[in-house]
């Protein structure tokens, strides 16, 4: 099975960032939106795949989010694995989960979105996604 990265077909802000995927981040991975894709096949629950963009990939957990964004990046070219591989730093990690929150939630306002991209209150995509564990560095201690 190739590599899936899932994502939001019905908000214009998310396919415009698909097709941007699909035209300038050369990736072995399918790009397809959750309403197309076999979810149940994929192992990602419809609420999940309503939260946040999704990565499958073959013997491993689905990753959300900013994580999900990070192993594209990571599955792409020499130009992209290093953005991917940034966004896997435990800090910066920590970091874009909120402002994927924020993007999430103000889709609509952002370039290509409409208000049909706008969350219901209601929505699977209000309610926070849990990121994965944060993991503190290890102290060093200076040379003597």
């Amino acid at each position: 099975m190739r590599p899936t990265f899932v994502f939001d077909g019905d908000c214009a802000f998310c396919t415009l960032c698909a097709n941007f995927v699909n035209r300038w981040i050369p990736t072995s991975a399918d790009v397809v939106p959750w309403q197309r894709a076999d979810l149940a096949e994929l192992g990602v629950s419809k609420q999940a795949a309503q939260q946040a963009v999704q990565w499958v990939a073959e013997g491993r957990e689905p990753l959300a989010g900013p994580e999900a964004i990070g192993a594209l990046l990571r599955s792409s070219n020499l130009f992209w694995k290093p953005f991917g591989w940034v966004l896997a730093l435990p800090p910066v990690r920590a970091a874009a989960w909120p402002l994927y929150r924020l993007v999430a939630r103000n889709r609509h306002h952002m370039p290509g979105g409409t208000a049909a991209c706008a969350l219901p209150v209601d929505h699977p995509a209000a309610t926070p996604v849990t990121p994965a564990p944060v993991r503190k560095l290890a102290k060093v201690s200076a040379i003597r």
